[in-house]
């Protein structure tokens, strides 16, 4: 990578990784807090509606928003074309889910269900208001005032729903703290970022856009409906409680595994697609930011897998224990999941949004019938479905890696292995810890010091190149104490 390159990822990856894990800090303490006072029932009602809030975000996007990034010359018409795309299906999409409440509730049998949806579809029309700006920032790759945007959305979002879930307001705590966060995303851009939309609309920006979007769209709307087609099929199949478990461990497993996944790529996104053309820069970035992701989602999600049990319990009391091997067998799914992510991301950098569509029909085709194969089986078995398609996806997927950068299945998996395997054993430590120790506090304490030990020590000794480059990350920002700066800089990045 060059070193202006590198130094603009070095930067982006700090900032994203403090946008997203601040935010998700607040709203995870938030969930604990929250969870506390809404029953799995209450979270299963808004797990319900999941895939048409999701489904009709898609299309507020409407693969538009990655079109603006990959694109390599950006007009003022270009953002505002897309400003009002995004504004008129995000009325559109209201419009059409207040209409459509009771037919929602009638499939699920809940008659609340029509005031739930037609009071959290709000939240539709105040995100797409947020759209064009959170692009324009991530196109100079400024995650910085992103920061600033998120937590204060979540802040303020936190404390509403919070005292509602205190006010005895159940479900409705999460559709106002929901909708809250919406609003103050939409006005918080607006006033941070220095940009509004013109009141105009060109017919040729929309066509040149939308032949990339397009297909990005198509892919977004199979793989969002593969998604949330879970929790639907769930909640047809069985109980709202089982919708709720599920969900909370859809929750957790993506806080701790696909938001850090992420946070890389959505640094490497706008960084990759300008040496798109340079296939050496471009390879080395890659295999870069394979590596920083293996180094930091693989021993967050397994360590988390192997304290999932004390967590749960302690943190948000028995009644959601039954969703802690929900949170096992996804978190392996989720793993392979986000280096699928990684591998998609270059298709995009690539412009190959024909492929990606392709991809999407094939593999989701297979999702589909290992779903309804493992729907007579249970909840656990429907997990399970999802590892085995996680594990399809990364093979198919990376057969187009391999085509276009000679960097395929077996390659990635050789790079990845040792990362893996010190994050297994670090996994094996707090399920050992948990086994001997009764008091679940106790477990958490001493695994939150002595797993990273384990996984740092492990690195070290294999001599892991992502552990320099997170090094480089930690002393290249100005926020960083003098001994730690030293300390790196003498012990890992001298050798590198």
């Amino acid at each position: 990578m060059a070193e202006n390159l590198k130094t603009q990822t070095v930067r982006g990856v700090w900032w994203s990784f403090l946008e997203k894990y601040s935010t998700q800090g607040v709203a995870f303490l938030v969930t604990i807090i929250m969870a506390r006072h809404v029953t799995p029932g209450e979270y299963g009602l808004i797990g319900m509606l999941a895939i048409f809030m999701a489904l009709a975000q898609v299309f507020i996007d409407g693969g538009f928003a990655n079109a603006l990034i990959q694109k390599e010359v950006r007009t003022e018409t270009d953002f505002s074309t897309v400003f009002w795309i995004n504004v008129s299906i995000g009325v559109l999409s209201y419009i059409l889910l207040f209409v459509g409440a009771p037919a929602i509730a009638a499939f699920y049998n809940q008659d609340i269900l029509v005031p739930i949806t037609r009071i959290y579809g709000l939240n539709l029309i105040l995100s797409s208001l947020s759209a064009v700006n959170k692009v324009k920032l991530t196109v100079d790759i400024n995650f910085k005032t992103q920061l600033k945007i998120s937590l204060i959305a979540a802040l303020t979002s936190g404390i509403a729903g919070i005292t509602c879930a205190l006010n005895d307001c159940g479900v409705w705590s999460i559709v106002v703290q929901s909708n809250v966060a919406a609003a103050m995303n939409a006005i918080l851009c607006f006033i941070f970022v220095k940009w509004r939309p013109a009141l105009v609309f060109s017919v040729e920006s929309f066509h040149s856009l939308f032949r990339f979007g397009s297909k990005l769209l198509a892919a977004q709307i199979i793989s969002t409906v593969y998604v949330n087609l879970y929790n639907l099929v769930i909640g047809k199949k069985y109980s709202k409680e089982e919708v709720g478990l599920y969900s909370k461990a859809g929750l957790f497993v993506q806080m701790v595994s696909t938001h850090l996944t992420a946070v890389m790529t959505r640094v490497s996104f706008p960084v990759l697609s300008r040496v798109q053309n340079q296939d050496d820069k471009l390879m080395g970035a890659y295999r870069t930011f394979i590596g920083m992701v293996a180094f930091i989602v693989f021993p967050v999600a397994l360590g988390f897998c192997g304290v999932a049990r004390p967590l749960i319990v302690s943190l948000i009391t028995d009644k959601w224990l039954g969703c802690v091997p929900f949170i096992q067998i996804l978190v392996f799914a989720y793993l392979c999941d986000g280096i699928t992510i990684v591998n998609l991301n270059l298709l995009y950098v690539k412009g190959k949004s024909d492929i990606v569509l392709r991809l999407e029909i094939i593999k989701k085709t297979i999702a589909v019938i290992l779903l309804f194969i493992a729907l007579r089986f249970g909840v656990k078995a429907i997990c399970l479905s999802q590892l085995l398609y996680a594990v399809i996806a990364l093979i198919l997927n990376t057969r187009n890696t391999k085509r276009l950068l000679k960097y395929g299945f077996l390659s990635q998996i050789r790079d990845l292995f040792p990362y893996f395997i010190c994050s297994l054993v670090m996994m094996s430590a707090a399920f050992g810890l948990d086994h001997i120790i009764d008091n679940n506090w106790v477990v958490l304490v001493l695994s939150l010091i002595i797993c990273p030990v384990i996984y740092l020590l492990l690195c070290f000794l294999f001599k892991l190149n992502a552990l320099n480059e997170m090094a480089l990350i930690v002393v290249s920002n100005k926020y960083c104490p003098q001994w730690l700066n030293k300390l790196l800089s003498n012990l890992l990045l001298k050798k590198s």
